[in-house]
């Protein structure tokens, strides 16, 4: 009887994994599809679980970061994501003691901030490094182009 319950957990897991297709619940189906098979074969409830544990952590540890690179891999940037790595002009000192700094890119103004706390004056071409909330996170562009050479 207690093949029947690990059938339902499956079932259960696959219909949340189809209702919600962000590769969270269908791990653990596998899991559970494997603890079925170990209650058909005989095995103990206590054999059951373990199967189901190590079977739904090593499909999670070794096929979701393969499968969530093929999923994501057409996915396109949206709003401020597709920000990052651009360039802007700056229209306000950056100045991240005193808390000031404007950047203009694309036609609109954003408040900015210096990753590595260098002041920035007016005119200079700054590369947006990231995001914090409303504020682009942004570097002088040819100090990116200096670390990238440092680093690679």
């Amino acid at each position: 009887m207690q093949s029947w319950y690990w059938l339902i957990i499956m079932a259960v897991l696959i219909l949340i994994e189809i209702a919600t297709l962000g590769l969270t619940t269908i791990w653990f189906a596998f899991g559970a599809l494997a603890a079925f098979i170990a209650s058909l074969a005989g095995a103990n409830l206590i054999v059951q679980i373990i199967v189901f544990l190590a079977v739904s952590l090593i499909t999670l540890i070794f096929t979701r970061p393969v499968a969530v690179r093929f999923f994501n891999s057409d996915r396109t940037k949206t709003n401020a994501e597709s920000l990052i790595g651009e360039k802007a002009v700056v229209v306000e000192k950056i100045d991240n003691i005193n808390a000031s700094g404007r950047v203009a890119l694309n036609g609109q103004e954003w408040t900015a901030r210096s990753s590595d706390n260098d002041i920035i004056d007016v005119g200079e071409t700054v590369t947006v490094d990231s995001i914090s909330g409303v504020k682009l996170i942004v570097s002088l562009s040819g100090k990116t182009a200096e670390k990238e050479e440092k680093n690679g």
